[in-house]
């Protein structure tokens, strides 16, 4: 049986914009300090589950908006993905990210192509099926999951959205 330690490895969150850091400096992702013993180094695979750990547990927190009654016209679902993302002011998952790609990549060759995908799918629908795999994914996946496809790809940071000052929440 383990015992209760405090752990180091908690990152704050905070909305405050009294900050005099760079932007980049305050990113959860992009943080040096989520090792707290100074001289000690971390594994690569180490370093990227603490930052996936992080990530994951920052994107809990984001509350998934009630309220949505706006009609997005879009043409693909990585086009919408960036609407929802100004309209709401806040960042989807990466697996969403990823989710969407290949949603649009899967048109690819397809007779309805050059259709745009709102005259095929309704915009209100299209919008729901992506808060519906966005709360899947902020509330159930896993970090070790997030750090193994992240050490799978070089470029996974291009699907990572930037952290919206503010939450809502």
């Amino acid at each position: 049986m383990r015992s209760s330690m405090p752990s180091n490895d908690q990152v704050e969150i905070s909305s405050d914009d009294s900050s005099s850091s760079s932007d980049a400096d305050d990113d959860v992702l992009m943080s040096n300090q989520l090792n707290d013993e100074p001289g000690v180094e971390l594994s690569d695979e180490a370093w990227l589950f603490r930052r996936a750990k992080s990530y994951q547990e920052y994107m809990k927190l984001i509350p998934i908006p009630a309220k949505r009654g706006t009609i997005i016209p879009y043409t693909s679902w990585t086009g919408l993905g960036s609407s929802i993302k100004q309209i709401y002011e806040q960042p989807l998952h990466y697996l969403t990210n990823l989710h969407l790609r290949n949603l649009d990549q899967e048109r690819f060759g397809a007779e309805n192509e050059n259709i745009p995908l709102d005259m095929i799918v309704h915009p209100s629908k299209a919008e729901a099926s992506i808060w519906l795999v966005e709360e899947i994914n902020r509330k159930t996946s896993s970090p070790h999951h997030l750090a193994k496809m992240w050490s799978d790809c070089s470029m996974y940071h291009a699907f990572i959205d930037p952290v919206f000052s503010k939450l809502g929440c």
